[in-house]
């Protein structure tokens, strides 16, 4: 008997993706991201989740897509991704999200090799729906260790009496 896990499937420039919802917190819709200078393209900002400061990153961007124009169907899907054994939360930015889908673990074929040249390591696998595929995404692989620790330093940005600390701005300080 094949072992069945659920996924939350979601578009992203017409294609379809999938993300194991044991990673799923929730599904958000569109809201208003903040903006954090100096960050990488790929990162949105941050977004207030009932008082945490939780980052975002525009899937688009991440996996190599250009970035879209929002719609009421964009969505901010919250993931759990594990950083040395912590568990980080980040929001991911995609055009809509489909449903949840059951899928015998049996169905899902590994990901193609595609050579030295490009990197397929984030693909968990592939699910035929139809006459396509499903890509399903390892979050954990998406993202390396520096990049998670630089958004889980987003997520840490605060005011210090009028100042401004940024994650990456270098602060001198003076010995005597």
């Amino acid at each position: 008997m094949d072992e069945i896990r659920q996924y939350l499937t979601f578009v992203l420039n017409g294609e379809d993706f999938a993300l194991e919802t044991s990673r799923v917190k929730e599904v958000l819709e569109y809201t208003t991201i903040t903006r954090i200078p100096r960050m990488p393209d790929f990162l949105c900002g941050v977004i207030n989740l009932r008082g945490n400061v939780v980052p975002v990153m525009d899937m688009r961007l991440k996996l190599g897509m250009l970035t879209a124009e929002r719609t009421v169907d964009t969505c901010i899907v919250i993931v759990e991704v594990e950083l040395d054994g912590e568990t980080v939360t980040i929001g991911c930015l995609v055009d809509s999200v489909k449903e949840v889908l059951e899928i015998p673990a049996g169905e899902i074929e590994p990901a193609p090799k595609m050579g030295m040249r490009l990197r397929a390591d984030f693909i968990q696998g592939m699910a035929r729906q139809n006459e396509g595929f499903i890509i399903i995404l390892d979050i954990n692989c998406i993202l390396s260790i520096d990049e998670i620790t630089l958004i889980q330093d987003a997520g840490k940005v605060t005011a210090d009496v009028g100042t401004q600390k940024m994650p990456g701005d270098v602060h001198a300080e003076m010995v005597v």
